[in-house]
């Protein structure tokens, strides 16, 4: 079996798949052979070839559902990823408490009740499939660093680290592994939309992609293939993992150009 179809047999459920990383994922995981489902608020937008599954993740009941629908139609589910998440600017004055329980739930809440409902299903997967059954979490740059104006974003996916820490520990003995992919500021919809608010568009783009070493945004696909690495059965000796796909932002300290 050759590399690009590593994936074969295999079965994956992607979050927020509909747009940007998620949609990046669900088309690189088909590529290397996976069916693959996208659960979303509008999965109108899947990939081709997808399982199109509707459900919003701050509703247990939906994603109960979704994850059921899910297996269903995959026959099977093999590897989960938590992608869907939304984002908040601002510092710890500027949110209201409705908008941090609202993130909080999207970006935490909605990892745990996916995987809450996946996990009965990795379990039997990971009895055939030891090593290949997995659980990736679309974390952030922002749980390692402090960024401005992003209070409640870090907050939240400061949490989603601890989580995936805690999760990989609860379920490697049964075979499932566990980990994140930290992006830095990626190329996708939804910084596209902050760009269009800002006050000099092409300014702020222009100071966003100077804050990663490599000069320029991540792209989803970048991101997209880190993750679809950790859950592929290449790295089935890797959980309690996190992944920096940030163009050198968390680890590099480059002196200023002249």
């Amino acid at each position: 079996m050759t590399q690009s179809h590593d994936f074969a047999g295999m079965a994956a459920l992607v979050t927020g798949g509909g747009s940007g990383i998620g949609a990046a994922t669900a088309t690189l995981l088909m590529a290397r052979g996976a069916r693959v489902a996208v659960l979303d608020r509008d999965p109108s937008h899947a990939p081709d070839g997808a399982l199109p599954v509707k459900a919003d993740v701050t509703s247990d009941e939906a994603v109960r559902a979704a994850v059921a629908e899910a297996v269903e139609g995959l026959g099977a589910l093999h590897t989960v990823v938590n992608n869907a998440g939304i984002g908040a600017i601002g510092t710890v004055e500027d949110n209201p408490d409705d908008e941090w329980t609202r993130v909080l739930d999207v970006n935490v809440l909605g990892m745990v009740r996916t995987a809450r409902h996946a996990l009965p299903h990795l379990r039997r997967a990971a009895a055939d499939r030891p090593g290949r059954v997995s659980i990736t979490n679309t974390c952030s740059i922002a749980a390692t660093a402090g960024l401005p104006q992003r209070a409640l974003y870090s907050a939240s996916k400061g949490a989603v680290l601890s989580l995936t820490l805690a999760m990989a520990a609860d379920h490697v003995r049964e075979g499932v592994r566990v980990n994140c992919v930290n992006p830095g500021t990626a190329d996708t919809p939804w910084i596209g939309r902050l760009l269009d608010q800002a006050d000099d568009p092409k300014a702020e783009r222009a100071a966003l992609e100077a804050r990663q070493p490599m000069g320029r945004l991540v792209s989803a696909e970048e991101v997209a293939a880190a993750i679809v690495h950790l859950a592929g059965p290449a790295a089935s000796a890797v959980t309690g993992t996190s992944l920096a796909v940030d163009g050198g932002m968390q680890g590099l300290r480059l002196r200023p150009t002249p």
